[in-house]
């Protein structure tokens, strides 16, 4: 049988990336509390980050990933004066998780980092998330620090990592 096969029915749908807006915020929201139940962003902290995402003196870069009209994840990165980028979040629904989505979503901010002009980035992860660490190594993190007891509830230490950036390309995006 020739010609092209379809997807198998509990596959998910093609994901594509967008800016977020501020009707994202709910959607974005219900999974934050999915994913992150004990430590999730408030609406206030979120209105506020989009509060700096547009127009010429923006500071933040917000994506959300959709497949369907179903929210598959967001990203987000604030950049500082001194030309430092900083991860804010990146978050993948679970039935993404392992498709390539979280490496799509950290490439876009690194993309933002080039268009912003950050010379480095930076980043946290939960000292315990070996996956996460895992392709922000890819991408050229290397770890440069602990923040002790950062995670709550808990008192998990975060991993700091940092890249520094000169725009060189990214690795492809392959399933992590």
């Amino acid at each position: 049988m020739n010609g092209p096969q379809a997807p198998a029915p509990d596959a998910p749908a093609a994901v594509t990336l967008r800016t977020m807006r501020w009707w994202d915020i709910e959607p974005v929201l219900t999974l934050e509390h999915r994913l992150f139940p004990d430590d999730a962003w408030t609406p206030g902290m979120f209105w506020s980050e989009l509060a700096y995402a547009r127009g010429p003196r923006a500071t933040r870069h917000y994506t959300v990933a959709e497949a369907g009209g179903t929210l598959a994840g967001y990203a987000g990165l604030a950049t500082a004066v001194d030309g430092t980028g900083d991860v804010q979040t990146i978050a993948v629904a679970p039935e993404y998780q392992g498709t390539g989505l979280g490496a799509r979503l950290l490439t876009d901010l690194l993309t933002a980092a080039t268009a912003f002009e950050c010379h480095q980035v930076l980043l946290e992860v939960r000292v315990d998330n070996a996956r996460a660490q895992r392709l922000y190594e890819r991408f050229g993190f290397a770890p440069v620090g602990l923040r002790r007891g950062y995670y709550q509830p808990g008192n998990v230490d975060a991993l700091v990592m940092r890249r520094e950036h000169t725009g060189a390309p990214l690795p492809p995006s392959d399933p992590s």
